[in-house]
């Protein structure tokens, strides 16, 4: 992938290229958003899936479907903060995997959404498939590999609630998912199709990635990519960054972190908007920065700004971005059009930030996943 700026250029490793990626913190109580426009109470009533055009809401009985693809593993979470693996000494059990979390993220808010992955046929394998039947997450596309274990990642807490990561992949049935074993009759019923970079790491899920999103794109989908770095299962830094650029042309959204960014551009400053615009391809409709508690920036071709976050008491901030991801695929799903208008899309990404703020408030990602009624509840306490 070219970076579209002839002032894009590599001089060194950025600080963040070390053997575990750390996320940023969510602290503190609750706050507004720019150009705020107040949410009259009667509108948090309805089962919304989407906001309307004049700052209202909208309900919709029949949501697009958002097609979410990759891995799929159970995340071992830390009943105490601020110790070591080797210290802890308990683990909650918490079904995780980016992909997967904005799958059911999209579906506890209403939406319509379906994963497609590869799990072990073993208990945690089977657990995870029963998780996305009782979220309403369609699980034609998963599949059961009875030749590999279903991934498992060991998750330190430091106390503010931020994480590293130690996995088990050696290989797990996620990286054994091959391109002959797609469904591509659910691909090409995608409204939405949304991936990360993990399963660009090796073969054969590599080759079956390429394939979906092009089958996707070639049906007329939006393709979301949020590259989810975890620099640890890539062979280096420099293949994390090859990996992951190899693929951003193709996509029409990008949901990115300030860290990534840094890491992308080997230690530019994410806070500079001439920094972020390298990394804005000529095709791309929409560009996201999260910044934990601080909210998200936003990047369009016409226009640009910052919607602030709600701040809250952190406990785990695992799965927020999926969460904030969830939230704004499940409006543009319904509403495609708020790339184009940019208070709706404020709006939107109001509603995102709420999810991803309401996720840190407990243990593990799936299980945090908020559904609308909460992230409805929050928005309204906030602009009240």
């Amino acid at each position: 992938m070219a970076l579209h700026s002839g002032a894009f250029c590599f001089h060194g490793f950025p600080t963040v290229a070390h053997e575990s990626l750390r996320h940023r913190q969510w602290v503190v109580k609750s706050s507004g958003f720019l150009r705020s426009r107040v949410v009259s109470k009667s509108h948090l009533k309805f089962k919304v899936k989407a906001f309307s055009g004049d700052g209202g809401l909208v309900e919709s009985n029949d949501s697009p479907l958002v097609v979410c693809f990759g891995e799929m593993l159970i995340d071992f979470v830390p009943t105490t903060n601020g110790l070591s693996l080797a210290e802890a000494p308990a683990f909650k059990k918490a079904p995780g995997g980016a992909p997967a979390n904005v799958a059911v993220g999209i579906a506890r808010l209403g939406g319509s959404s379906a994963f497609i992955g590869k799990v072990g046929a073993d208990e945690f394998g089977y657990m995870l498939a029963d998780i996305l039947k009782e979220n309403n997450v369609s699980g034609e596309g998963m599949l059961f590999d009875p030749g590999a274990r279903t991934a498992l990642a060991f998750v330190t807490l430091r106390n503010d609630g931020e994480r590293e990561f130690m996995f088990y992949r050696n290989p797990s049935a996620d990286m054994l998912l091959q391109e002959s074993e797609l469904n591509y009759d659910l691909i090409k019923k995608a409204k939405i199709f949304h991936y990360g970079s993990i399963s660009l790491i090796t073969e054969p899920c590599k080759s079956a990635h390429i394939a979906a999103a092009k089958a996707a794109k070639d049906a007329g989908a939006v393709l979301s990519y949020d590259p989810n770095l975890r620099l640890p299962l890539w062979p280096s830094a420099e293949s994390a960054i090859e990996g992951i650029l190899s693929i951003w042309d193709i996509a029409d959204i990008i949901k990115i972190s300030e860290e990534e960014i840094s890491f992308l551009t080997r230690g530019e400053d994410p806070f500079d908007d001439a920094v972020v615009r390298k990394l804005f391809h000529p095709n791309l409709k929409l560009l996201l920065v999260t910044e934990g508690p601080g909210g998200c920036r936003y990047y369009t071709k016409e226009f640009s700004g910052r919607v602030k976050g709600l701040k809250v008491d952190a406990i785990d901030t695992t799965g927020a971005g999926d969460a904030f991801v969830a939230g704004i695929l499940s409006q543009l799903a319904t509403d495609l059009s708020l790339l184009q208008k940019e208070d709706k899309l404020r709006d939107a990404l109001l509603f995102a930030n709420a999810c991803g703020a309401l996720t840190v408030m407990e243990r593990g990602a799936i299980p945090a996943l908020p559904d609308k009624d909460a992230v409805l509840n929050a928005i309204f306490k906030t602009v009240s």
